[in-house]
């Protein structure tokens, strides 16, 4: 893959062409046209004939990228020693209670239960998961809303504390909160957004739903929306990811201009490759001629 070039501290001047952006020409446009295609455009003809004639490069913006998954679990359709941490349906008439105070308000919404609290936490970040049975079945969840509470990174928390290095990954944050779980809790604590899940109809060859439309891995991205119309196509250029990836999902934690979360797809090994990106670089929407 063509490496990113250093990205300016501020946007930059200038009209771009497609030569101007490293990688482009080798760039599987058809999996991007493919991951558009998800949110109900219809593309005439040739994908890269289609991107070329349509759009061009706009002002390039220096970016913050970060990565999410979707989580494979195990899980139980009950209560029990070993899965006692449940996952709520968003509640009739809601809850604005903080993450500390908000679960005897959920009694009864209960959807399935994890094996533990460290579990769920991810599961809410990330905002959708597979869920596995002990008897083979399976159970998609999705984004569904929140408690109402702002959302605080925990892991930021506890770097600017000292208590974890600056180069965390996700891995590492969920170590540190198991080694001693009051610890865990009273850190997760810290986030008092919690959120609220739907069971999920999405086919299971497919990714999640996003904001927009169902996600492709490698292909989408979440946004702000406040500063990036969904349905954007966006240049990519950080951490070894050159490619035309979509504008398809949004984020609590995603915020400002140039702010983008790359969906990695589904289990382990996304999880990880997710966990890794935290990286600066260059974020291109592409604008209509």
């Amino acid at each position: 893959m063509t490496a990113a070039r250093v990205p300016s501290a501020a946007p930059e001047t200038g009209r771009l062409s497609f030569s101007d952006l490293p990688g482009w020409a080798e760039d599987d446009l058809d999996a991007a046209a493919a991951a558009l295609r998800q949110g109900g455009v219809t593309i005439d003809g040739d994908a890269r004939s289609y991107f070329e004639t349509r759009f061009r490069p706009g002002v390039p913006l220096r970016g913050h990228f970060t990565g999410y998954y979707e989580p494979e679990l195990d899980a139980a359709r009950g209560p029990s020693a070993e899965f006692p941490c449940p996952i709520h349906a968003p509640p009739v008439g809601g809850v604005g209670a903080p993450r500390a105070e908000i679960e005897p308000l959920l009694a009864g919404y209960e959807i399935a239960w994890l094996r533990d609290p460290v579990d769920r936490f991810f599961l809410q970040v990330q905002g959708s998961g597979r869920l596995r049975f002990a008897d083979g079945g399976t159970l998609r969840v999705g984004y569904a809303g929140t408690n109402g509470q702002p959302y605080v990174s925990i892991g930021k928390r506890l770097i600017e504390r000292g208590l974890l290095g600056p180069n965390l990954t996700a891995e590492a944050l969920k170590a540190w909160l198991r080694v001693d779980p009051a610890r865990g809790l009273r850190a997760m604590a810290e986030n008092p957004s919690y959120v609220f899940f739907k069971v999920s109809d999405a086919p299971a060859g497919q990714g999640p739903q996003g904001t927009l439309c169902q996600v492709t891995a490698l292909r989408s991205l979440a946004v702000d929306p406040d500063h990036t119309l969904l349905g954007t196509p966006i240049w990519v250029e950080v951490a070894g990811h050159a490619r035309l990836c979509i504008a398809q999902d949004t984020g609590s934690a995603i915020k400002g201009a140039g702010r983008a979360d790359l969906f990695f797809g589904t289990g382990d090994a996304a999880g990880r490759a997710a966990g890794a990106l935290n990286a600066m670089g260059r974020f291109v929407p592409l604008v209509p001629r």
